[in-house]
């Protein structure tokens, strides 16, 4: 059967996660085998390893992301390399857009990305669905990599017999290697502007999604300018929902706030998002100024961030429909 290797940055490991688990119905069904370097195990050369097997697997997806992009290993070495075979027919690379970056212009730009139109994983309402786009792609390529292996006289099994040496063990050393981090205010000030487009994208998505799934509603979504958009929903042409986000003006400069209905003001909000750091990372806690007040102490990733401000917006319409 064809082996399936994931070139990624450790930064999407989560993501890289949630593909494995799109792809289990492949592999239970013995269609493909699937391969990364979380798979090495303690004593082998990590480089070597991570070598033998792009060099010998027949699908390699590309989880393209700006840290992807970033990373001169996954770049110039991993991406490369895949390129290099798939331009020789020694192997299919399929570039798998996670998240928004400047990929078109990479030289695996020219290739057919999944999800559907290159769209990233990230900006899709339901990830289930694009992630479900990419196994489906995993099963075409598969299938043409059995068809010719039985061609060649050469069946899928005895293809998947020829398995690379052992590799060699290195020196011993810890696991416990990470270090404390600190973030500068430019950081924190990024990531909260990134942050806000992310619920942007993420709730015009939603509110399109909405619409689609549910017949007499209408989603409307406004961009008013870079620090602020609106978001209504029309039920029969009345609206139940009206919300106001932006990043914070006048006295609430620090922060991503929440405003029920339609507002131009920067001194209020109903809730309010504020960039924070551990020793590790950069994350978001909310106020609990909402209903979700047991969530004060809550550490937010941009996702979380994003469903706590849809959820205002359509849990009461969830409770006056339930």
């Amino acid at each position: 059967m064809p082996n399936v290797f994931f070139s990624y940055s450790h930064v999407d490991e989560g993501l890289r996660d949630q593909l494995e688990k799109q792809l289990a119905m492949l592999k239970r069904q013995g269609v493909i085998e699937t391969w990364h370097d979380r798979r090495i195990s303690a004593g082998h050369e990590i480089d070597k390893a991570i070598d033998e097997r792009i060099n010998s697997d027949e699908i390699i997806l590309l989880l393209v992301s700006p840290d992807f992009i970033a990373s001169d290993y996954c770049y110039n070495i991993e991406m490369k390399n895949a390129l290099r075979r798939h331009e020789a027919g020694d192997a299919t690379v399929i570039p798998v857009i996670l998240r928004a970056c400047d990929w078109h212009h990479a030289p695996f730009g020219k290739l057919l990305a999944t999800p559907r139109d290159g769209k990233p994983v990230t900006q899709w309402s339901d990830r289930d669905e694009a992630f479900l786009q990419v196994a489906q792609a995993v099963r075409k390529a598969a299938e043409r990599w059995q068809i010719a292996g039985v061609a060649t006289g050469m069946s899928s099994t005895s293809a998947a017999s020829i398995s690379p040496p052992p590799t060699e063990p290195v020196s011993l050393r810890s696991s416990n290697l990470r270090l404390a981090k600190t973030f500068t205010q430019r950081e924190k000030d990024q990531f909260q502007v990134e942050t806000f487009e992310y619920i942007a994208r993420y709730f015009e998505n939603s509110l399109k999604e909405l619409e689609a799934r549910n017949p007499g509603y209408e989603g409307v979504f406004r961009r008013v300018d870079a620090n602020r958009f609106f978001a209504t929903i029309y039920e029969n042409g009345k609206n139940v929902a009206r919300a106001t986000i932006y990043i914070g003006g006048g006295m609430f400069k620090g922060g991503i706030n929440y405003v029920q209905g339609e507002t131009t003001e920067s001194n209020t909000f109903n809730e309010s998002l504020s960039v924070d750091a551990d020793d590790q990372a950069l994350y978001l806690t909310c106020m609990g100024m909402s209903s979700f007040r047991r969530e004060r102490n809550a550490k937010f990733s941009q996702e979380g961030a994003a469903e706590l401000l849809w959820e205002l917006v359509i849990a009461p319409l969830q409770q006056r429909r339930g």
